[in-house]
């Protein structure tokens, strides 16, 4: 009974203001159909036709729920729903400890790139389709310290985070390693970005990841993985249209290993570098007079991606996209898109590698809304 007075009274001295609760989000549905022409090294082209609806691979329902204590504590929870399983985009804890000075532990998005960290949510995605091999290094467990700063008439933003980080698996790839390290080693990951102009029009960034990947106490336990990149982000008005520039580079090594081949379980080696790229242009009339012409916006974008050649994975990978959105409101946008992919196979066929060729052409009608 005591302890249920002391709580009783510490909610009655509560003061109006000292805590907020908030549900924002947000929801993602669509349709998509495909066509794949695979070409093997010899024989007939075979070719395959599937849609769905909602389109499952881009489908997501994802309330976050924010909580802020005083001036000080925000906590932060996105569970989501995307057609196979319930996961959670993030769930952490931040403590704003100064004027640019942010501390945040838990469960969060790497502070790798803009990409996944700032341009995955379909409501600011230009386009339908996620870029082919932006996942890593994706989201995971630990501390960050985030913050920025004026620099003259420029501006710049750090963010630095110390995470359990990524598991070498035996083929070779890589998959972030979850809630349970599978090493005592960690993964120092971090941005740094520059605003060189006092309108924050250009934005410039640089990151790096590295840490232990390798499995401790097995033959992989001297594994390591390098990541390093370079994103950028312009935005100009040259009336009566807004142009919106955006790309991403990344590339990532693992040391030398040995794998194992699937086909009979003997020890080979490949040169473990795969890199990702893609380069995206966006033009909207925002000055039109029409209505319904300023709520619109034409986007293109160029994917590249190659996984490691002599792998089990190897591919050659190319993809453009062009889309035409319609803004209802600047939080909703319903979008159309048309991709085009070309894969090649870079694979090891004697280790259970798949070659060939493969072109899929992709159409898209997507909703998305901010919550």
């Amino acid at each position: 009974m005591e302890r249920v007075a002391a709580l009783e009274k510490q909610v009655a001295e509560t003061k109006p203001g000292e805590s907020h609760f908030m549900v924002v989000g947000l929801a993602t549905v669509g349709f998509a159909a495909t066509t794949t022409k695979y070409q093997p090294p010899s024989g007939s082209q075979q070719v395959t036709k599937t849609n769905s609806f909602p389109d499952a691979d881009r489908y997501e329902f994802s309330p976050m729920l924010l909580w802020r204590h005083g001036t000080k504590w925000l906590l932060e929870f996105e569970p989501s729903y995307t057609g196979g399983a319930l996961e959670v985009n993030w769930a952490d804890l931040c403590y704003f400890a100064a004027p640019g000075l942010t501390i945040r532990g838990g469960y969060f998005v790497l502070p790798f790139g803009i990409y996944n960290r700032r341009l995955a949510a379909g409501w600011i995605n230009k386009l339908a389709p996620d870029p082919e091999g932006i996942d890593l290094p994706g989201t995971d467990f630990g501390v960050e310290v985030s913050g920025g700063l004026p620099l003259g008439n420029m501006k710049w933003s750090y963010a630095v985070s110390l995470t359990n980080g990524l598991q070498l698996l035996p083929d070779g790839e890589l998959q972030p390693a979850g809630i349970t390290d599978n090493n005592t080693k960690k993964t120092v990951c971090g941005r740094l970005a520059l605003l060189p102009f006092s309108n924050s029009s250009l934005e410039i960034g640089i990151s790096g990841l590295y840490g232990g990947a390798g499995d401790a106490d097995s033959r992989l336990s001297k594994a390591n993985s390098t990541m390093y990149g370079a994103d950028l982000n312009y935005v100009k008005t040259i009336t009566p249209f807004l142009i919106n520039v955006k790309a991403q580079y990344s590339r990532i090594t693992t040391n030398s290993q040995q794998y194992i081949k699937p086909t009979d379980s003997t020890l080979y080696t490949f040169d473990n570098k795969s890199s990702s790229a893609f380069a995206q242009i966006s033009i909207r009339p925002v000055s039109a007079e029409s209505n319904l012409v300023k709520n619109l916006e034409l986007a293109f974008r160029y994917v590249n991606f190659k996984t490691p050649e002599n792998s089990t994975w190897g591919q050659n990978y190319h993809e453009e996209d062009i889309g035409l959105d319609y803004w209802l409101s600047w939080r909703s946008v319903l979008k159309f898109t048309y991709a085009w992919t070309h894969s090649t196979s870079t694979a090891n066929v004697s280790a259970g590698g798949v070659p060939g060729i493969t072109d899929m052409n992709n159409l898209y009608l997507q909703f998305a809304i901010q919550l």
